[in-house]
């Protein structure tokens, strides 16, 4: 069996890679800041502020909580959602490195 791509680059670049691919769509940008604006949330409080169907929503909540971008808990018959702070910090941090060797550069 072949080496697949994602072998020829670090864990840190797949990583990040599969992070930003978890976050292109812009209904899951929806849902991060829905979830930046209030403490925890119910699914169903998602769904209604998301303009598509409820289990579109519950596959974009999937991906962002595979990844690890938001965490799930079980509350009754309720998920409540909330932002996964390490990983944002995660992401946060890939960018400021970025940043910094941009100021540092010319072209």
């Amino acid at each position: 069996m072949g080496a697949s791509k994602s072998d020829f680059f670090s864990e840190e670049q797949n990583e990040m890679a599969s992070l930003f691919k978890s976050i292109s769509h812009p209904a899951r940008i929806a849902i991060i800041q829905y979830l930046l604006s209030v403490d925890t949330c119910i699914c169903g409080d998602i769904v209604k502020i998301i303009p598509l169907a409820q289990p579109t929503v519950s596959q974009h909540l999937k991906e962002l909580k595979r990844v690890g971008i938001i965490k799930g808990t079980i509350e009754g018959t309720a998920i409540c959602y909330c932002l996964n702070i390490e990983i944002v910090k995660k992401i946060e941090l890939y960018f400021a490195g970025i940043s910094n060797q941009l100021n540092t550069k010319c072209c």
